[in-house]
């Protein structure tokens, strides 16, 4: 069946009108589009060729930001390495100046150059510790309690003055370390005496078999003394069997190896001693003093005038007499006898002793009548001696009460025979400055005594402070050749408090050991105890 016309054109009609309504329902959606799209910094533009664009410019700023923020850091990196180098360099510059001080300078001086001036350097150091101690000059001090003593010792003992209650005060070095020191300075003074410089005034022309070699057996003794802040000092003295020239040889140890001070040929052939005594009765003692002094210094020394200076008249013709006997059976004529009419004064006696030399300069020995000396003492007292540079004041080995050191025997035995360094025997007299050898001139530079002093006592410290005061040095040390023998002391009553004190002092001293001391004061408890023991054991031979 065949359409009709009419409905073929509503139809189409129907049909444009759907195609209309689509075409304005996509253009109201597009616009709808257009205006909610999101805008950017450009102009707005629809996606496609457009949008790549404006990506490809957002990443490359984003990467560009990236590279900037990079550089940034690279900067800020580059900027902390240059300060790290910089702060290196100084570093290295600071060091570099170290290491010339220890080590060989790169450019210039060699290895060698750079030991050879810490070598320097060190040298230096030690002399300056060798000019500060007292070992070429003397030091001034406040008083008799600062000065440093020396302590005496031969190849085979060592003479000290600290004993405390262990130490003896002559013995063998027993510590293998004080043993290794003294082997060591001996033989560093022959090292110094055998191979001489030219600073010790000796030709090096002279050949070595020209020369006299000393060996260890030529050592005759030395004094060594320590300051704590310094080092250690070593007068060392040697001398030929058959010969009188003394070797004299200074070290010094500043806390370091030995450095030689000086080498010095001694001759003492012609040293004259004038030993001045005072005197004041005590003819027995005086003339057991003249024994020792026939027997030591005109028998063996040969070189001694003696000087004696009497106080009083009673006992002076027996003086006298016993000065003439010696010179007649002796042919000794070197002496000289002062006879003082007035009260006894020890310094004013020694002082008169010194004034009436009239021979010009001469060393002087301060002796007592109760001092036993011997030949080997007389060389010391040359030795440590020098006019103008030093005085020697040695200390005196006291002996004690030999009733009391030899109760055990029936008599004493000779006085000879009581010279030994042993604790119970005797004691270094460290508080006395009596015994002296010093230069007539350095006597009457310093003014002499303190003839104001009266009695006992006293006047020796006077003395001895006004050295100290001075720039000459002061050799104190103990001798194994000086001895005080003992004699009763009577402390009169016409002494000041000072003197007395003193006096009463030295007398406890002088008595005996403190442990034999100790066995008289508990002698009943003793005896006591002794008693009972004896009858404990006669009851039990009893029973």
């Amino acid at each position: 069946m065949r359409m009709p016309r009419r409905g073929l054109v509503i139809q189409a009609r129907t049909r444009w009108l759907l195609v209309g309504l689509a075409l304005l329902f996509s253009l109201v959606l597009l616009m709808y589009l257009l205006e909610c799209a999101p805008q950017t910094d450009g102009n707005g533009s629809l996606p496609g060729v457009v949008g790549e664009s404006m990506g490809k410019e957002y990443y490359q700023a984003l990467l560009q930001e990236q590279e900037e923020h990079y550089q940034n850091r690279a900067t800020s990196l580059k900027r902390q390495i240059a300060q790290l180098k910089q702060e290196l360099q100084e570093m290295s510059d600071k060091l570099k100046s170290l290491q010339e001080k220890k080590s060989p300078k790169v450019n210039g001086m060699n290895y060698q150059g750079t030991k050879e001036q810490t070598s320097n350097d060190l040298l230096e150091f030690l002399h300056s510790q060798i000019d500060k101690a007292e070992v070429s000059v003397g030091a001034k001090l406040p008083s008799e309690y600062g000065v440093i003593p020396f302590e005496s010792f031969t190849s085979m003992k060592v003479f000290q003055l600290e004993m405390g209650l262990t130490r003896h005060p002559e013995e063998k070095p027993v510590r293998k370390d004080k043993r290794d020191e003294l082997v060591e300075v001996i033989e560093a003074g022959l090292e110094v005496i055998n191979n001489p410089d030219e600073e010790d005034g000796q030709d090096e022309d002279d050949g070595v078999g020209d020369r006299q070699l000393y060996s260890e057996n030529d050592f005759v003794e030395g004094y060594y003394r320590t300051e704590r802040d310094k080092g250690t000092q070593y007068e060392l003295f040697y001398k030929k069997m058959d010969g009188m020239e003394y070797r004299h040889v200074t070290l010094f140890r500043p806390f370091g190896p030995l450095m030689k001070v000086k080498s010095e040929t001694v001759d003492i052939s012609r040293s004259i001693i004038n030993i001045i005594v005072p005197l004041a009765g005590r003819t027995e003692a005086f003339a057991q003093f003249m024994q020792n002094f026939r027997d030591v210094c005109i028998h063996q020394d040969k070189r001694v005038h003696l000087t004696v200076v009497y106080f009083g008249q009673d006992g002076l013709s027996e003086v006298k007499s016993i000065l003439e006997s010696v010179a007649r059976e002796t042919d000794f004529h070197n002496y000289t006898l002062v006879s003082l009419n007035e009260e006894f004064n020890r310094g004013r006696g020694l002082d008169m002793g010194a004034r009436a030399w009239e021979k010009g300069e001469v060393l002087m020995f301060f002796c007592d009548v109760d001092v036993y000396f011997t030949a080997e003492f007389l060389n010391s007292c040359r030795l440590n001696a020098e006019p103008g540079k030093k005085v020697f004041y040695p200390v005196v080995f006291s002996l004690y009460n030999p009733a009391i050191v030899y109760a055990n025997q029936d008599i004493p035995p000779p006085v000879e025979q009581q010279l030994v360094h042993k604790k119970d025997s005797g004691f270094w007299r460290d508080f006395g400055f009596g015994m002296t050898c010093q230069y007539r001139t350095d006597f009457l530079t310093v003014g002499g005594f303190d003839l104001e002093v009266k009695g006992w006592g006293g006047e020796d410290v006077h003395l001895y402070r006004k050295y100290l005061h001075g720039e000459l040095m002061v050799i104190r040390t103990p001798v194994p050749g000086l001895f005080h023998l003992w004699h009763e002391k009577h402390c009169a009553d016409e002494l000041t408090p000072e003197q007395y004190r003193m006096c009463i002092q030295s007398k406890a001293m002088n008595e005996a050991s403190h442990s034999h001391l100790g066995m008289l004061v508990f002698r009943d408890e003793i005896e006591a105890h002794l008693r009972k023991q004896a009858y404990r054991t006669n009851s039990e031979a009893v029973g």
